[in-house]
């Protein structure tokens, strides 16, 4: 279903790639979009529990092409370094394919939030963290979205092939 990676020599393992999904910040949600168009978008997220978990609003790009087709992709770029005396980059990244759901259980909303919550407040204090939580909840106009994975692959350049 899913294609095998071209340059097999430079694929990142099965860990790799989840420590990629770990560290990041932010990636690239691809959906389809109006038209038939591709609609990506730039996101915070967190990988937990072995899913990627996404907030956005009620209505909106993402959630009409949510409902048009669950299938989605995301990608995660872990490292790129420009090197201009050679005309390359230096990177490593991450796409993974999944299906895309609202989640619907107040259980499983809360459990997804608090995760991102964690995940994006780096040293604030827990006072600050509940209080982002609390203003989230209070909005009402929040959805939180699960990727669910089917297929993750990873690769990085030749050059830090020995460097791993």
């Amino acid at each position: 279903m899913f294609r095998d990676m071209r340059r097999k020599k430079q694929a990142l393992s099965e860990q790799e790639c989840i420590d990629v999904l770990q560290r990041g910040e932010w990636g690239v949600l691809g959906v389809q979009g109006d038209d038939g168009y591709p609609y990506t978008v730039p996101l915070n997220y967190v990988f937990h529990e072995g899913s990627i978990f996404f907030h956005c609003a009620r209505e909106g790009h993402k959630i009409d092409a949510l409902k048009r087709s669950d299938k989605a992709s995301f990608c995660v770029v872990d490292r790129s370094d420009l090197v201009t005396s050679t005309f390359t980059t230096h990177y490593s990244s991450v796409i993974v394919f999944g299906r895309l759901r609202i989640i619907e259980s107040q259980e499983e909303r809360s459990r997804a939030l608090v995760a991102l919550v964690e995940a994006l407040a780096g040293n604030e204090s827990e006072d600050d963290k509940h209080a982002e939580l609390d203003r989230c909840w209070m909005r009402n106009s929040l959805e939180m979205l699960e990727l669910v994975p089917e297929h993750i692959s990873g690769k990085q350049a030749k050059e830090l092939m020995g460097k791993r």
